[in-house]
């Protein structure tokens, strides 16, 4: 299993940071909805949708994704950064709030609207923040994906090693605080060298730290929901890994949230012009 993650990883990274630093902004959108499209077909099925609603679910969320996509070249030619601004606020008032809950409670829901408006929160925001954030500096969006890697690879490889505590027995009963303390250490580690190398301020560490914990909040949320759909990963489309899902759930909660930050003044004066 470690083999076929590694020769995944080796795989899929290269033609990531090629497409990433070289696809034109209508290609790199196109790319990560058909990935967005794949999570969604996924979250369909760990929601036990009917195959003809989860058919439909999936090529409707297409379709719109498509839409925005190019909407460049139609009369609302902004109708991608609108659908931007308030997708990445949804998500961010998400994780704030009910993501939080949902973990504290551990609730069951059955109502299949409401599953797929989750699901759409969980998935699209990250291809829209993916797209704002490679726009501001696709170095910015590499650093905050290369966050939540590394942390997910240090919390795997300390809590096998040491792990005894767990994190959240009842949602994911592997995820240990040692694990945690090893993602946490490691990603202060990626920070100094990034400040060194890069000749960043050291508060950019304490941003690192906040996207870590958020990538682990992002990860229990998926453990949940697969622990109550009966399922040990979310698919099978990324050998080694899991399905699409297992590989970006740490970004659900943590691009989302990092691009609102950064595009803070925006919604900042937008708020104080309504008020």
């Amino acid at each position: 299993m470690l083999k076929t993650r590694i020769l995944t990883s080796l795989i899929l990274i290269p033609g990531f940071l090629a497409a990433l630093f070289y696809l034109p902004e209508l290609y790199w959108s196109a790319l990560i909805l058909l990935v967005s499209v794949a999570g969604i077909w996924e979250w369909a099925e760990m929601a036990k949708f009917s195959p003809l609603i989860r058919k439909l679910y999936t090529l409707i969320t297409a379709l719109l994704g498509v839409f925005v996509c190019f909407s460049i070249y139609t009369p609302v030619s902004n109708l991608q950064d609108i659908t931007m601004f308030w997708g990445i606020l949804a998500a961010t008032l998400f994780w704030l709030t009910l993501a939080p809950i949902w973990l504290m409670t551990r609730v069951t829901i059955n109502n299949r609207l409401l599953l797929a408006i989750i699901g759409w929160l969980l998935v699209l925001p990250v291809w829209l923040s993916m797209i704002g954030l490679r726009r501001v500096d696709p170095w910015l969006l590499l650093v905050l994906i290369a966050t939540v890697w590394i942390a997910d690879s240090a919390a795997y490889f300390a809590g096998k090693r040491f792990g005894k505590h767990k994190l959240a027995p009842k949602i994911s009963p592997g995820k240990t605080w040692e694990g945690v303390l090893g993602a946490w250490l490691a990603v202060s580690l990626y920070g100094v060298l990034l400040c060194l190398i890069k000749h960043y301020d050291y508060w950019i560490i304490v941003g690192l730290w906040g996207v870590t914990v958020l990538s682990i909040m992002g990860d229990l949320l998926e453990s949940l929901v697969k622990r109550q759909a009966s399922v040990k990963d979310s698919g099978s489309l990324v050998p080694g890994h899991g399905g699409v899902l297992d590989r970006i759930d740490g970004l659900t909660s943590s691009l989302p949230l990092a691009a609102f930050f950064i595009y803070f003044p925006l919604y900042y004066t937008v708020w104080f012009s309504y008020v």
